[in-house]
């Protein structure tokens, strides 16, 4: 464990020995990216980011991959920005959110797991629309789903890049795109762009219907209760108050948040900011219910079946335009520890030059926002934040803790 105590400068990263030691005996953090590395941390010059290259997705393999993103992560986001869209459904209680089947270039693991040919007893005629739910059902299952959202969602797209730039690797491959399928309803293809989420088929959910966007119940108290048991690690990772999560997961999901402003899964009450009246948290009355803690619940906490121990983060379109004196300090609370690498990287100084070149290889997003130029004022939203929790960091003289 590592308790910060005072920020290291930017140029101190490549001086810093792999186990330099704080004036408290821990380890002070490494660079999740080092600015020596390949200049990944150098001022992002536009010149060398050209909008003459029009591909969808603008990865190149015969250039050094950007460390970050995957070879899975390019794949997917290949196929969101580009597999023709073969069949949707309707998702239960999400009525603004289409679920599409796409047909695309295949990926590794999938290769490894299945064919990802339509399935033998339909045609592909067959498949386009909603006629063959089975069809569709298998295609989602072979891991070729997707969740067509919101335009206001834009910000889902922003997250999952920021989420694998602090090295978090939890969240959903996500890309911008304008749609023209046929199969699609009107308002769906009308030339605005929407963001588009890859669809795991391992997230567990629970059988409740009311309650299916959790992987496991939980609520505030019981929250706070597994946080201070130290789950995985001090306690056992199954017995109450833990629910299976490894307690370093809840460190990852709450600077996640608090840099998002994400309020959705640990504070859908609005209980730690004040809400415009026209917040569905005030709308629907979930608001008043924050003078009883007994009350709240959490949800979207999911996991997956193969690995239940460490949580998956959906619907992150969070808030951009919170301002930062009536920021969400209830997504920190509890918390007392968080990860080295995402600290190391908000310390850094790198962050606008990593997102920048993250951010362009999804070539709609980036000209939606207005390129380097508008989502400028964006990140430094962000980083505002970023320096905001690393003082809370230190005035509450939390630990840092290394990946696993």
């Amino acid at each position: 464990m590592i308790t910060l105590r005072v920020p290291f400068l930017p140029s101190d990263i490549d001086r810093l020995p792999s186990r330099a030691l704080s004036s408290t005996g821990g380890v002070r953090p490494r660079a999740a990216v080092k600015k020596t590395d390949s200049g990944w941390c150098q001022s992002f010059r536009e010149q060398d980011f050209p909008d003459s290259d029009q591909r969808r997705i603008r990865i190149s393999p015969d250039v050094q991959p950007l460390p970050w993103l995957s070879e899975d992560d390019t794949q997917k986001m290949e196929l969101l920005a580009g597999g023709e869209v073969v069949s949707k459904a309707r998702v239960p209680a999400h009525g603004q959110v289409l679920k599409v089947a796409l047909d695309g270039p295949l990926t590794n693991q999938q290769t490894q797991q299945t064919s990802m040919r339509p399935p033998k007893k339909h045609s592909t005629q067959h498949v386009l629309g909603c006629g063959v739910p089975e069809a569709h059902n298998e295609w989602c299952q072979q891991g070729r789903c997707s969740l067509i959202k919101r335009p206001d969602d834009w910000f889902e797209v922003f997250a999952f890049h920021l989420d694998r730039v602090l090295g978090l690797n939890r969240s959903l491959p996500a890309v911008l795109r304008t749609f023209h399928s046929e199969i699609l309803p009107y308002k769906y293809t009308s030339g605005t762009p929407r963001p588009i989420v890859w669809w795991d088929p391992d997230i567990q959910h629970l059988a409740d219907s009311d309650n299916d966007q959790n992987s496991v119940p939980l609520r505030w108290v019981q929250y706070q209760e597994l946080l201070q048991a130290h789950c995985g690690k001090e306690a056992d990772g199954t017995s109450a108050p833990c629910v299976g999560v490894h307690h370093s997961e809840w460190g990852r999901l709450a600077l996640f948040d608090f840099l998002l402003q994400v309020n959705d899964r640990l504070d859908r009450y609005c209980c730690g900011f004040r809400p415009d009246p026209s917040e569905s948290c005030v709308e629907n009355l979930l608001h008043a219910k924050c003078r009883n803690t007994k009350e709240l619940v959490l949800v979207h906490i999911l996991v997956r079946k193969a690995d239940p121990s460490r949580l998956v983060f959906i619907d992150n379109a969070g808030r951009p335009e919170q301002p930062t004196d009536n920021l969400n300090f209830r997504l920190v609370e509890g918390i007392d520890e968080f990860p080295e690498k995402a600290v190391s990287v908000l310390q850094s100084g790198c962050l606008e030059s990593l997102l920048l070149r993250s951010l362009y290889t999804d070539r709609e997003f980036w000209d939606s926002q207005g390129g380097a130029s508008g989502l400028r004022p964006l990140i430094h939203t962000v980083e505002q934040r970023g320096k905001i929790l690393l003082q809370h960091i230190r005035d509450k003289e939390l630990r840092l803790n290394r990946d696993l």
